[in-house]
């Protein structure tokens, strides 16, 4: 059995996939059901109306979004929808370091993407999917500097293996109610794995090793590793790469066309080393915002996806998700999507 379905949108996709998805997940769930509902971005108002009348039709709805995010007011008409109905069930993620200098390098912000259903069947969907577009759009200045991720390439993955759904259940109930902040980093249940042989799902910010790097580590000499990643900066990610790339570890990469997601310096870098680096370029505003690695190590293929960006706050201090999935059929999933980037990024001047 597969661990999960993956979902994708992206210019080639219909406008809203993956917003029409979340959408009529929502009205499936009966009174007396639950939603957890955990994102950084939150601009769709015709999602968060949705979310309003589940609740009122008696679904436990539970949103945990993040109160000050890069574009700082993204948020605020949602959670003015939101606040009232939803009550102590809405969280806003804001902290005293909120504006001051320094804090967009130190903040420990909301970025993961969780949204669990208890009905028709009990699921979880994890991957790069912000709601993050309005619908009519009102401020287009916004789209311009976050990008359009209804257009964008996006991923959820829906998970359906009962001990994966059941972590993600705890663990967005925990973000709805608990104290944010670096610190969880020391929190034992931050630093263990939770799933089987077929998957294994992580969490940060946590204190113990990058669970996505040491598995990329122990690959072994002329294993091939492809990364989508909508964020590429940071020494942590530079020395990383190169580690591999001189063990003799094939890597290729897809990543976004902004030099604000990735850095210039860095992509020259790692060409120098062999790393073969392209830029998926569409529209300005239309981001390539997949977060996803493809490995192939002998006879062994994987696939690991969510929330993580290739990025020190990422890696250091966010609230992250994610899965290291040995499974065929997804892995077969993402490929296939891989081959549709490779289309674009063939397109760049």
């Amino acid at each position: 059995m597969s661990v999960g379905t993956a979902h994708f949108g992206g210019p080639d996709r219909p406008i809203g996939a993956l917003r029409d998805l979340l959408r009529q997940r929502v009205a499936a769930v009966p009174a007396g059901g639950s939603i957890e509902w955990v994102t950084y971005y939150f601009r769709d108002r015709g999602l968060a109306a949705e979310l309003v009348e589940a609740h009122e039709r008696g679904v436990n709805v539970r949103v945990t979004v993040e109160g000050r995010p890069r574009s700082a007011r993204a948020n605020d008409r949602v959670i003015q929808l939101l606040e009232e109905p939803l009550g102590n069930n809405l969280r806003v993620v804001r902290m005293a370091i909120d504006g001051k200098p320094l804090s967009k390098l130190l903040r420990s912000r909301l970025h993961a993407k969780i949204y669990c259903f208890s009905h028709p069947d009990p699921v979880a969907f994890v991957g790069s999917y912000n709601p993050s577009s309005d619908h009519p759009e009102e401020d287009p200045q916004i789209i311009q500097e976050i990008g359009d991720h209804d257009r964008g390439h996006n991923a959820l993955v829906e998970l359906r293996e009962p001990a994966l759904v059941g972590a993600l259940v705890a663990h967005a109930r925990g973000l709805n109610k608990s104290v944010l902040g670096p610190w969880r980093r020391l929190w034992p249940r931050m630093n263990r794995p939770v799933g089987s042989d077929s998957a294994s799902l992580h969490f940060w910010p946590r204190a113990s090793a990058h669970p996505i790097k040491r598995y990329l580590y122990e690959l072994p000499r002329g294993s091939r590793v492809r990364i989508a990643a909508s964020h590429l900066s940071g020494v942590s990610a530079e020395k990383m790469l190169l580690r591999l790339a001189a063990r003799g570890i094939r890597i290729e990469i897809f990543t976004d066309q902004t030099d604000r997601r990735a850095s210039p310096d860095l992509e020259r870098k790692l060409a120098q080393a062999g790393i073969a680096v392209a830029r998926v370029v569409y529209h300005e505003w239309i981001p390539m915002h997949n977060k996803f690695v493809l490995v192939e190590a002998g006879m062994k293929r994987s696939v690991i996806f969510g929330s993580f960006n290739w990025s020190r706050p990422s890696q250091r201090y966010n609230h992250e998700i994610g899965v290291i999935a040995g499974d065929s059929e997804l892995f077969s999933a993402f490929a296939n999507r891989w081959n549709v980037l490779a289309e674009q990024a063939r397109k760049r001047d």
